[in-house]
């Protein structure tokens, strides 16, 4: 009936492991230390092994978290240190770009669970600046994604039973753009001022009065200016818009210094939307607020917006990592998701219905509406 869940870890011919970018021998006994979200430091889980992790400097933090000119990357005039060079895969199936350590062929795409091969090149991009990091482990993450489930009458009982047999999650560092800019904006339109007639009609021979809305309108015009800071896009195609979205908000003002340690024990996806189209996407979000400034100051019971000309200036950007916990599991042949925010432990995902106990409440459904109608013609 093609209804059988299949594992992701099963999906691989190859049985290779997801690659992880950066591996941080430990020196104990030279097992692969990770970040670890409750200690905040590098740990081992063979030995117990703890490396700390050395406090970022005042200079260093300014200079990290500092925002980059948009013009300036448009001409590629980005100081050199701002660039990296990385080697990475790309899934065919949904567009993840997937960084790689320098031993890995081969490895399953971690956002849909398909296999995927290597390529032999790498890639010049603009490295990240800062990160957020994890917040919560792989066993909190994967209660709450449990949790979520459960709210999920129709989901197949195979998908449960994936996430209580404890399933591996993958944590992944997703990648963003952060836009600021300075608008200024001149618009026109119409502010509309509610009032009410009184009106008389004949109902079943009876004379009623009744009162109706109507609406004066007035053409206005007017400024408005809106100073934008860390305009957050989704530079990864990977994932719905609607699923990160709906991790939202992320608490930016905590983003740290990029420091290759932060991503030991994890993966790093690398952008696919590049810095031009994702202001695009950024200018989106902000001409919906300056939209919604621009009837807060019209004002009355309704607007009309016939005209908008905005000016923008001082735009700059950062390339930022956010994390989250992801799982990705095949239904009835298709890949299907669950993301976890890994600093707050919201969840979206997506999930297949089971047929059967849709037919079940539909003829629960019907045998309640029978029962009704008998009880009220026997009442009758």
């Amino acid at each position: 009936m093609g209804q059988d869940l299949v594992d992701e870890d099963e999906l691989s011919a190859a049985g290779a492991q997801v690659a992880e970018e950066h591996r941080f021998p430990c020196p104990a006994c030279g097992s692969d230390l990770r970040f670890s979200a409750d200690a905040g430091d590098l740990v081992c889980d063979h030995c117990g092994h703890v490396e700390h992790v050395a406090a970022t400097g005042r200079t260093q933090w300014t200079e990290a978290l500092r925002e980059l000119d948009y013009a300036a990357a448009l001409r590629r005039e980005v100081p050199a240190d701002q660039i990296v060079e990385v080697r990475g895969v790309h899934c065919n199936s949904c567009g993840a770009d997937i960084e790689m350590g320098e031993a890995e062929q081969a490895t399953e795409c971690p956002f849909c669970a398909s296999p995927v091969v290597t390529d032999t090149g790498s890639h010049r991009r603009l490295k990240p600046q800062a990160l957020l990091p994890f917040a919560l482990d792989e066993k909190t993450a994967r209660q709450k994604m449990t949790d979520w489930l459960g709210r999920l009458w129709f989901a197949p009982n195979g998908l449960k039973e994936y996430a209580r047999k404890g399933r591996r999650m993958k944590g992944i560092y997703v990648p963003y753009w952060t836009y600021d800019a300075d608008t200024r904006s001149r618009y026109k339109g119409q502010r509309g001022d509610d009032y009410y007639e009184t009106q008389t009609r004949v109902v079943n021979g009876k004379r009623e009065s009744h009162r109706v809305r109507k609406t004066r309108w007035r053409r206005v015009s007017g400024r408005v200016a809106r100073d934008f800071d860390d305009v957050l896009v989704l530079a990864s195609d990977s994932l719905p818009r609607d699923y990160t979205d709906a991790l939202e908000p992320w608490d930016l003002g905590e983003l740290l210094p990029y420091q290759p340690h932060y991503l030991a024990g994890y993966l790093a996806e690398g952008y696919v939307v590049e810095l031009e189209p994702g202001y695009a996407i950024a200018r989106q979000k902000m001409d919906a607020v300056i939209a919604s400034d621009i009837r807060r100051d019209i004002g009355g019971d309704r607007q009309r917006i016939e005209a908008v000309d905005t000016d923008v200036s001082d735009i700059t950007f950062k390339h930022i990592l956010l994390p989250v916990w992801l799982a990705a599991y095949k239904y009835g042949g298709k890949s299907y998701r669950f993301v976890v925010n890994a600093r707050t432990g919201k969840v979206k995902g997506e999930r297949p219905y089971s047929a059967w106990k849709i037919a079940f409440a539909v003829l629960l459904g019907v045998l309640a509406a029978g029962a009704f109608m008998y009880l009220n013609q026997m009442q009758g």
